[in-house]
């Protein structure tokens, strides 16, 4: 029997860090990654790697391209689940998940320790759910909090 897949996407930087600080919890997916930069391939121990354009609200130009890379990465893996700890350029592969029907959990980054990102607070609208590192964020913005990924 198959493993199911899971996508894994952050930008790189602490969103990239904090995502592979939760490797062991998907030991029980066969698992992808996406991410905003070619480097971090040494660190997946062959797992498939997807690399996107990165952008920010400050710089929205690549986000066209972004939208139909990440259709292409979500047609050919086929996810149940999609993980991210954040950033702007992983809100497109959230959006079509859900409208895929996938599973997705948007965990916010621990840098943001006094309200949810731009991002999160847009990804929380329509991902299945949406963490805050931080309880009192998570009180405030009426989010789930699980603890923190350090």
């Amino acid at each position: 029997m198959s493993r199911p897949k899971l996508l894994a996407v952050a930008s790189g930087g602490g969103h990239w860090t904090q995502l592979l600080r939760m490797r062991r919890a998907f030991d029980d997916f066969d698992v992808s990654y996406v991410s905003t930069f070619e480097g971090h391939v040494d660190n997946l121990g062959g797992a498939r790697l997807y690399i996107v354009p990165d952008a920010s609200r400050f710089d929205v130009k690549p986000f066209g391209k972004i939208f139909w890379r990440a259709l292409k990465v979500m047609v050919k893996e086929r996810p149940k689940v999609i993980v991210t700890t954040g950033s702007a350029p992983m809100l497109a592969f959230m959006l079509l998940g859900r409208m895929m029907g996938v599973h997705t959990l948007w965990i916010d980054s621990i840098a943001n320790t006094q309200k949810l990102s731009s991002s999160g607070r847009m990804a929380r609208k329509f991902v299945n759910t949406c963490v805050s590192q931080w309880p009192e964020v998570a009180q405030k913005e009426d989010v789930a909090y699980w603890g923190q990924v350090l």
